[in-house]
């Protein structure tokens, strides 16, 4: 089953949401920023350079976007190595240089974490909301990586065989598709049978996690609290990849 996640960021909005993409292209910004730009045999910087006689930019602007490009992706020690000798990591970063340095004001990524270390993960996220930030550029991510939604978006679009199922914010898809909570208890063990509290859906290492209605979780938590030696206890919504997969659940049904 092949399904997408869209989700939008932007400081350009109408009604709350990001302007409409379409009427965005007529400017000519739309960048489509998950796309091998970057020549195999030659440093990133004479792609940067071809890059920026292709989109005529001025080179004193050119100069400038280099700069905070650098600076934000941490680019100095990769832009005088032959792509080929880069990871795939410095790979991204550079092929995301690339896409940026004319500064178009609407992106499109496409699994823009996908292959990449925890670490390098983090820092394409940062830089993502950061760009965001300063240029008020509105970013349009499809991605079936949950935390990259998770950690860059505000609204959430899921499509499944072209139909519509979800548009709205990412708080708003949780609170109506995901009717229970998530509670982790540490007890020091999982001697104690703890289902008359709610489904128990695991018991390691001292800590077990139930799922209860959203109704009886203050009375849930308030019942464990008073009767059982508790270490500690977190409340929590569901994985939002669980919340997704509810979404297609009820569209099966």
């Amino acid at each position: 089953m092949r399904c997408r996640t869209w989700t939008c960021t932007s400081k350009q909005e109408r009604g709350g949401y990001p302007r409409c993409p379409v009427t965005m292209s007529l400017s000519g910004s739309i960048n489509l920023a998950h796309h091998n730009q970057l020549v195999w045999d030659i440093p990133a910087i004479d792609s940067f350079e071809l890059n920026r006689a292709i989109y005529r930019i001025p080179q004193t602007d050119y100069r400038r976007t280099l700069d905070e490009l650098t600076d934000l992706l941490e680019l100095e020690p990769l832009l005088n190595k032959p792509v080929r000798n880069l990871s795939l990591g410095e790979r991204m970063k550079c092929e995301v240089a690339a896409a940026l340095l004319h500064r178009p004001q609407v992106l499109f990524l496409d699994e823009p974490t996908i292959g990449l270390d925890v670490t390098m993960q983090r820092r394409i996220r940062t830089f993502v909301a950061e760009y965001n930030r300063r240029y008020g550029a509105t970013v349009l991510l499809t991605s079936h990586y949950m935390a990259d939604v998770e950690a860059l978006c505000r609204r959430v679009v899921v499509i499944h065989h072209g139909k519509l199922l979800f548009d709205g914010e990412l708080s708003s898809l949780v609170q109506r598709f995901s009717a229970h909570k998530t509670i982790v208890v540490q007890l020091g063990d999982c001697l104690a049978d703890l289902s008359s509290y709610g489904q128990v859906v695991t018991c390691e290492d001292g800590y077990v996690t139930l799922r209860v209605p959203k109704a009886e979780t203050a009375r849930v938590t308030e019942r464990l609290l008073a009767d059982l030696p508790v270490v500690d206890l977190t409340v929590e919504d569901p994985p939002i990849e669980e919340v997704i997969e509810q979404v297609f659940a009820q569209e099966a049904a």
